[in-house]
């Protein structure tokens, strides 16, 4: 199962939060979703050089806020923030609400999954060689501290006239452990023999127990030994 089934939703609602938070009535539910689907590709295809991770939607009554988490903030932000402030007018055309634009920066972009996929279809796409590109973003993830991490490609790798799929392994990838904080990628590099699919999975370590000592200390059973009843 864990090698068939995306780690970020296997772990959504568990131990992941949502990309999108917000509640919607069954009516307005499915124009919601695809504002949030449009906003993502706009805001994608927009800045493709600014490395952006992950896209966060939250709704309230008379405003959307967008968080961006990007690896390159100055890019989005522009001098002065003036590129901010155009993002902001574009979505608001849009989609015709108010939106509110919150960026984060990712500190270490080498163990994101969706950024280092990227990259292995940027290199692709230049017609590198697709063995040294895997190798190559499997080592600098693994110095990076990240620990491990699977690269799989399918396509006409390297102008082959037939489809094939080649790994990438590097680590431990323990994809079926909840606690395993697994990060997962995908994209596809236009290449002028067809598609490539590009997969990447990170292992980041462990999510830290919410719980701390003294719970667990107080949820222990007592060591006093037990009463024995006889009939």
């Amino acid at each position: 199962m864990g090698q068939k089934v995306n780690p970020v939703g296997f772990r959504t609602g568990i131990m992941v939060g949502w990309k999108s938070r917000w509640y919607a009535s069954k009516k307005e539910f499915g124009e919601l979703l695809l504002e949030d689907f449009k906003l993502r590709k706009f805001i994608k295809e927009k800045f493709k050089s600014a490395a952006i991770s992950k896209v966060e939607i939250e709704r309230t009554r008379d405003e959307v806020k967008v968080v961006l988490f990007t690896a390159r903030p100055g890019v989005i932000i522009g001098r002065k923030g003036q590129e901010v402030e155009r993002l902001q007018a574009e979505l608001q055309a849009l989609i015709g609400r108010r939106v509110s634009i919150k960026i984060e920066e990712i500190n270490r972009p080498e163990i994101q999954a969706q950024l280092v996929a990227e990259d292995i279809a940027e290199q692709l796409a230049k017609r590198a060689s697709f063995r040294r590109t895997m190798k190559r973003s499997a080592d600098q993830t693994m110095e990076a501290g990240a620990k491990g991490i699977k690269i799989q490609l399918a396509g006409r790798l390297g102008g082959a006239e037939m489809a094939r799929r080649e790994k990438q392994i590097a680590g431990a990838m323990p994809l079926s452990t909840l606690r395993a904080k697994i990060d997962y990628g995908f994209t596809e590099a236009n290449t002028p023999q067809g598609n490539i699919g590009v997969q990447v999975w990170i292992n980041q370590g462990m999510y830290e127990d919410e719980a701390n000592g003294d719970d667990a200390q107080a949820g222990q059973t007592s060591k006093k030994p037990k009463r024995t009843y006889k009939r």
